[in-house]
């Protein structure tokens, strides 16, 4: 039996009422599927912060580098000023853990409703991996004459090779691991099939404006294709990228693209697959400690409410075991999560449930 250790970050509002029901998950499928866990928990937030003035302390990186993963709940507080927390705990992790992989699953679930028409599971069924610790969100630039007439800001998108590689031979990776799921609606014609092609790489970019960072995302693209010959490659702007996603998401199996880029359409992303309640993310480093979470926020209105739809964080604890090898299990939990979506809640929607936020996590345990 395989024993992991896992940091807990329950984070603001409702943050630890989902890591509970994810945790009450993953201790199941530990039963079932033969792996047993520790955790540690580390309450950094916003009530830690207006307590002590700390956002993390200054060995907060060393002492999750101890951990084989770390599981957050949610980062946001009312009473503290927006991008305090998000710079101080969510980036400042990234960067110094160097988790340089934002994954994205965009997966339509039975019974969710999605805004776009006549859409159903099968067309909405793809992976965004965004680059995550380059480009803009460095903070790279300044002021000069700041309070003037005038006043310039300059904030630049920088990018080494290194940085682009990785996540490029990273995606290229991953499509080689969903090649199984590929099939002609899924971006694939038959003449690809047909010449061996079983999955679908695309970079998202936007060559025509940006044309220094996005020669070298293209020119790596295509270099690291040449090793991929299976993976069908392709290419759109990120205006386009947006377009398809309403438009045509079954044309998508999965999507590279830069920080900022890929920090929008994610969103849109979640919007397509029925909302923050049901999408989970991770931030990872495949060699080191990764962070795995649910995409919405801390909605701190509903905190101690037992209202908030917590499969987003279940799904979160499912993508943090897949990442260390218990797929049985993983797929397990979000097979237990599609059929509690089609055959029990009546809505994503925190209250509009059916059921508590425990008896949600009680749903999916018993369908494990």
């Amino acid at each position: 039996m395989k024993n992991y250790k896992f940091a807990v970050i329950p984070g603001d509002g409702t943050g630890p009422e989902v890591t509970a029901e994810a945790l009450k998950v993953l201790a199941a499928a530990g039963r079932k599927f033969n792996f047993s866990y520790v955790t540690e928990t580390f309450n950094w937030g916003g009530e830690n912060y207006l307590a002590t003035g700390e956002v993390l302390p200054e060995d907060a990186t060393d002492k999750l580098k101890k951990f084989d993963a770390a599981l957050l709940g949610a980062i946001g507080h009312p009473k503290v000023k927006p991008g305090i927390l998000e710079k101080g705990i969510l980036l400042k992790l990234r960067f110094d853990l160097d988790q340089y992989i934002n994954l994205r699953p965009v997966k339509l679930f039975p019974g969710v409703e999605t805004p776009l028409a006549n859409k159903k599971p099968e067309d909405i069924d793809y992976v965004v991996v965004r680059e995550n610790v380059g480009g803009l969100y460095t903070g790279i630039g300044g002021f000069t004459m700041k309070g003037t007439d005038n006043e310039t800001a300059v904030q630049s998108m920088v990018y080494t090779r290194k940085q682009v590689e990785r996540a490029i031979r990273f995606s290229f990776e991953l499509a080689n691991k969903r090649h199984s799921k590929a099939a002609p609606w899924r971006g694939l014609k038959p003449e690809d099939i047909a010449a061996g092609k079983t999955a679908q790489l695309t970079l998202c970019g936007k060559t025509n404006v940006l044309t220094y960072v996005f020669d070298l995302w293209e020119r790596v693209f295509y270099e690291v294709a040449a090793e991929y010959p299976h993976v069908k490659t392709d290419y759109a702007h990120v205006d386009a990228t947006t377009m398809w996603m309403v438009k045509n998401p079954e044309w998508f199996d999965v999507i590279v693209t830069e920080n900022m880029f890929g920090d929008i359409i994610t969103d849109l992303g979640a919007m397509t697959q029925g909302g923050m309640g049901i999408a989970a993310g991770g931030n990872i480093n495949p060699n080191g400690v990764s962070m795995f979470e649910p995409i919405g926020g801390s909605a701190p209105k509903y905190t101690g409410m037992g209202v908030i739809n917590p499969l987003a964080a279940v799904l979160a604890a499912g993508m943090m075991i897949e990442h260390l090898g218990e797929c049985e299990a993983a797929t397990a939990i979000e097979k237990s999560v599609a059929y509690v979506t089609g055959n029990k809640l009546k809505s994503m929607a925190a209250g509009k449930m059916g059921y508590s936020t425990a008896e949600v996590g009680d749903l999916v345990v018993a369908n494990l």
